[in-house]
């Protein structure tokens, strides 16, 4: 059968190797890479792929075919930890910041995240739709086709139903697929502060059965955290989101090592995020029970600290690594994963093959997405980037730019010469 649309010539085409599962340990560092490689789509999939001359079974009068000669193409790249939908900037925050004044004292002068969920509780559905749609054609031009979006900036009902909302209109309208996570347990409403119990009641008996009810997010997440929520009470509020059909993940052990790893690995969680201050046992279980590392190398970058998560061990641990961008106005302010992953090799010590895996095949999974995207299977969506490039290595050597060329989303030509079309 012909092909809708044939890529060749393609002078470098990373493939991931996809067993059904994520890329642990030392498989993060392998993959099929082909030279003057072609790809045929039939109607948004992956029909074939291989090496040399296009099969003149895949070529017909109404194919498509465009030649990519001396261009580096990989799977679209997934996004799988952002806070895509809030209200205002905090770059007021920034020469504070710059002169070490501490979060906490920032917070206290009625910044950081208190500012954000005022800014997302006065902005309209129409105002947040239209912030996060521009962030989304940001991510789209730098190579991004599948995204998660958190909730989280209102600390109640009314606020947190308007992000996931906005999220699930996004992914109705946009090109970039939107994977809502309720994460209404971002922190602790200052009401109740004193009385957290309350608020973990409102999550549990009222909040997440109306998320579940409604089909507003497939994912709960849970900052899990010193001053924030414990470990017991994140136990009960991913309890609940189980028991209530949502696939969970955890805010873990970015400060402190408070056992968020080990209780990741204890629930079965798709991914554990952050994880700088990650015990050497947490790491292990979470690598027994094939929880998914999902690191966030900007915003250690970001907040000027050097305490980035430690890669290298997690890979030697059999660990599946992922890598986002942790998109949110007050710690990581930036739509461009090409920066993650270069902070992934330059900071983290990620080789690039290691580094593409993480922002394809496993980002993917980490978002129960693997059987879908992620990599040129046959019958996997058509989602495709082309990089300006000659080689992987160079996208991570030249840093600080945008090499995409192209991006391709369900086989349909979405980015053309770094505008989105």
């Amino acid at each position: 059968m012909s092909a809708d649309l044939i890529l060749y010539n393609i002078g470098e085409l990373f493939c991931p190797i996809d067993n059904n599962e994520p890329l642990r340990g030392q498989a993060m560092n392998t993959a099929k890479i082909m030279h003057n490689a072609y790809i045929a789509i039939k109607a948004g999939k992956i029909q074939a792929i291989g090496e040399g001359e296009v099969p003149e079974s895949l070529i017909s009068n109404e194919t498509q075919k465009r030649d990519l000669s001396g261009l580096t193409v990989t799977p679209g790249l997934i996004d799988s930890h952002t806070h895509l939908v809030h209200g205002g900037s905090r770059e007021n925050e920034f020469s504070m910041k710059l002169n070490g004044v501490s979060y906490l004292d920032i917070l206290a002068a009625g910044g950081g995240i208190l500012s954000t969920v005022n800014s997302t509780k006065t902005s309209t559905f129409d105002e947040l739709y239209t912030k996060a749609k521009k962030s989304l054609d940001t991510m789209l031009i730098h190579g991004t086709t599948t995204v998660e979006a958190k909730s989280g900036y209102g600390l109640e009902w009314e606020t947190e139903e308007k992000q996931l909302k906005v999220a699930k209109k996004l992914n109705e309208d946009h090109p970039v697929e939107v994977v809502s996570t309720f994460m209404g347990a971002h922190a602790i409403p200052t009401q109740l502060k004193e009385n957290p119990e309350e608020f973990i009641k409102e999550l549990t008996e009222f909040m997440i059965p109306e998320v579940s009810k409604h089909s507003l997010a497939e994912f709960c997440d849970v900052f899990c955290e010193h001053g924030v929520f414990s470990v017991e009470q994140t136990r009960r509020i991913l309890k609940c989101a189980k028991e209530n059909n949502l696939k969970i993940k955890i805010h873990a052990d970015e400060i402190v090592s408070l056992g968020g790893a080990e209780l990741a690995a204890e629930m079965g969680a798709h991914s554990a995020e952050h994880l700088m201050a990650a015990s050497d046992e947490g790491i292990s279980l979470m690598a027994k029970n094939n929880v998914i590392a999902n690191l966030l190398p900007g915003t250690t970058f970001s907040l000027m600290k050097t305490s980035y998560a430690d890669a290298r061990k997690m890979i030697e641990n059999n660990l599946a690594v992922a890598l986002s961008t942790d998109y949110n106005p007050g710690s990581c302010p930036t739509e461009n994963i090409q920066l993650i992953m270069q902070l992934g090799s330059l900071a983290m010590k990620m080789s690039p093959i290691e580094v593409f895996n993480a922002v394809t095949i496993n980002g993917a999974h980490s978002l129960g997405r693997g059987h879908e995207t992620g990599s040129f299977e046959v019958g996997k969506n058509a989602d495709i980037v082309v990089f300006d490039a000659p080689n992987i290595d160079y996208i991570l050597y030249h840093f600080g730019v945008n090499h995409v060329k192209e991006v391709y989303k369900n086989g349909n030509l979405v980015v053309q010469d770094r505008r989105v079309i």
